[in-house]
């Protein structure tokens, strides 16, 4: 496994740098420029499907106010119902 915090400057205490909001897609990645998640965090339950860093597709349901770790890059639109996506980025 490679290591999601090289070339992160700063202070890595916290491990998440930032929590982006998503906008589902089926074409675009989509988890900020250039980004892969190091996990969801999704505050209405429901299924979500994403991509894995190597293009994999899966789907998980989850409760509401849930963090899902797994890497990301990509939330689907098809077979995602649950709402309130955040990506958490490093």
């Amino acid at each position: 496994m490679s290591n999601p915090f090289k070339g992160v400057d700063g202070q890595l205490n916290g491990s998440v740098y930032d929590m982006i909001p998503v906008t589902t897609s089926d074409v675009a990645d989509n988890v900020g420029t250039g980004n892969v998640a190091v996990g969801l965090y999704i505050t209405v339950a429901g299924d979500v499907t994403f991509h894995n860093k190597y293009g994999t597709s899966r789907t998980v349901t989850v409760p509401a106010n849930f963090y899902l770790i797994c890497s990301v890059k990509r939330v689907l639109t098809t077979g995602t119902t649950a709402t309130g996506i955040h990506a958490m980025v490093v």
